[in-house]
Order: structure tokens, then C-alpha cells, then sequence
């Protein structure tokens, strides 16, 4: 059985409208990486970035298939998903 921990799926919103999905175990630290140009090879060609989701999960298999999830999803199945979630995607400029 895996340990219980925090593990986090989340999503970004990038300097083109663009919408990123992650996972990590430290928010914090994950997006100052994104906004500093030193996360993901996607995210350093799509600054500026800004957390606009996450969710916290109790294993990682769980966290990662939320991730794999996000990220195969169309742009509008992923902002119908952002809604879902309680998210206001109209405050970020995002339409379905």
C-alpha cells in the first residue's frame, strides 16, 4: 500500500491564455520554479504564469492520473473541468 502524503495536481495559467497541468508536492516551491523559467520545458516558453487551480490527493498514482487526465483533455473540456471545480475561469479571461 502506498504511504499517504500530500500530492498535488494543478493547473497554470500561461502568458498566452494557455493552460498548463502539473503535479507536484510542494506548490510553493513548484510554482516559483514555473515563474522563474526553471519548471517545465512548456511553461519557460509561456511566461508570465499564474496558479489558478490545485488539488491535493492522498497518493501519488492519484495525483499523477488526474495530471495525465488534465492534460489529454481538449481546451474546452479542460476549462469545463476548471468550472466544475468551483473555479471562476471568467476572472482569468477564459471562455468554453
Amino acid at each position: 500500500m502506498e504511504k499517504t502524503n500530500n500530492y498535488f495536481m494543478y493547473v497554470l495559467l500561461c502568458g498566452d491564455n494557455s493552460l498548463y497541468g502539473g503535479f507536484t508536492t510542494d506548490l510553493k516551491h513548484r510554482l516559483k520554479q514555473h515563474q522563474t523559467g526553471k519548471g517545465a520545458k512548456y511553461t519557460k516558453s509561456h511566461l508570465p504564469v499564474k496558479m489558478i487551480f490545485s488539488k491535493q490527493f492522498d497518493t501519488k498514482h492519484d495525483a499523477l492520473s488526474a495530471e495525465y487526465h488534465f492534460k489529454h483533455q481538449s481546451r474546452k473540456k479542460k476549462i469545463e473541468y476548471l468550472i466544475e471545480q468551483g473555479i471562476n475561469v471568467k476572472q482569468y479571461g477564459l471562455k468554453v
